[in-house]
């Protein structure tokens, strides 16, 4: 969660911890996991490799 911490939250200051909560799962389900290049999925986007999966 590296990448996390250096695009989101580093630099940042949040005014409670309820409005960092919100901006760390925003960022997640939004574009960590849908739409950011994975390393493990050969550098493809999540929503390709879902799609050959329910192709195939």
């Amino acid at each position: 969660m590296s990448s996390l911490k250096n695009e989101l939250v580093h630099g940042e200051a949040f005014a409670t911890r309820d409005a960092a909560r919100v901006a760390i799962v925003s960022y997640i389900e939004g574009f960590y996991n849908r739409k950011r290049l994975h390393q493990t999925l050969g550098y493809r986007i999540p929503a390709v490799v879902d799609d050959e999966a329910t192709s195939a």
